[in-house]
């Protein structure tokens, strides 16, 4: 059962501004405070690396390619994840993924890191030309 759904992705030209977002349900949805939050992208024939991050703390976290860029933000009541991209840059091309889990712990770089996360949307493609 598909439980995060992205939408907001398009077409943008170099320097402008996209705002995705990831709707929950089901389980993630239930007790969505309870859960981590990231954002991934993925290029073709490449591997698919974390963009920010976000904690139930509402910490955030970023990679250093989008620092000062992308904002990350969550809506517990809507239970919705955001990602404000500002400044797009050609390089900013990819499938963006929201992903979900419950993590006890948080030390910023595994945030980052796919494998923290089992619940994965389908994916937004987001095009920077």
């Amino acid at each position: 059962h598909v439980q995060l759904v992205e939408s907001g992705g398009g077409l943008v030209q170099p320097g402008g501004s996209l705002r995705l977002s990831c709707a929950s349900s089901g389980a993630v949805s239930d007790t969505y405070s309870r859960y981590s939050l990231a954002w991934f992208r993925q290029a073709p024939g490449k591997e698919r690396e974390g963009v920010a991050s976000i904690s139930v703390y509402d910490t955030p976290h970023y990679s250093d390619s989008v620092k000062g860029r992308f904002t990350i933000f969550r809506d517990n009541a809507k239970k919705t994840l955001y990602l404000q991209m500002n400044s797009l840059k050609p390089e900013d091309t990819a499938t963006y993924y929201c992903a979900a889990d419950r993590i006890s712990s948080w030390y910023a770089p595994e945030t980052l890191a796919p494998s923290r996360y089992g619940y994965w949307g389908q994916g937004t493609q987001v095009t920077v030309s």
